[in-house]
């Protein structure tokens, strides 16, 4: 929501690794209901968030598409944009940091977001709340183990494939919204 309000973004790329954050997973909506997608990585002796190699000894990238496929291909949108998705997801990037930057840029392109993503040249400590001072440090206010804080985005619904079984489920994958509101996506994260 955040990247289509403003006209630029400085992604973090100078923090140090954060486990079990969104850094390396996302929520989708399956036919079970929610579904997490985790890619796996490998620890090294660097944990520079640039560091963070993507563990292609498991085989992890044909169950995320599979899952994908799955959970969206009867969304209104899918075939649309999954190309371009697969295109990334395929193209096996060596390090967590430069796959989540391509698939940023691509999903912003597919939403006609004219949002400029850039990255950060050094870290500085984020305040520990959001507020006058910087109500744009996004960086920690969104984990997979928090509550979004009160007020910072409304959730509005829509259409999901399998909302009739379980609702309208949200906070999840941008995927979701790409493939069920198509075009006018970038609209309701405005």
């Amino acid at each position: 929501m955040a990247a289509a309000r403003g006209g630029s973004v400085l992604v973090e790329a100078c923090e140090n690794y954060q486990k079990q954050s969104y850094r390396n997973r996302c929520r989708i909506y399956a036919a079970g209901g929610p579904e997490v997608l985790q890619i796996p990585v490998c620890h090294g002796e660097s944990r520079h968030i640039r560091d963070i190699r993507i563990d292609w000894s498991r085989e992890w990238l044909h169950q995320h598409k599979y899952a994908i496929i799955s959970a969206y291909r009867s969304s209104p949108f899918f075939e649309y944009y999954w190309d371009d998705i697969e295109s990334v997801l395929d193209s096996h990037h060596e390090f967590l940091f430069d796959l989540n930057m391509q698939l940023t840029e691509c999903i912003a392109s597919l939403m006609n977001l004219r949002t400029r993503f850039g990255v950060t040249g050094g870290f500085v400590a984020p305040s520990e709340t959001l507020d006058a001072a910087d109500p744009c440090d996004l960086r920690y206010a969104i984990h997979p183990k928090k509550s979004l804080p009160e007020g910072l985005f409304t959730f509005k619904e829509y259409y999901q494939v399998f909302s009739a079984k379980h609702g309208f489920i949200p906070d999840l994958s941008v995927l979701d919204l790409l493939f069920h509101e198509g075009p006018q996506a970038s609209d309701y994260l405005k």
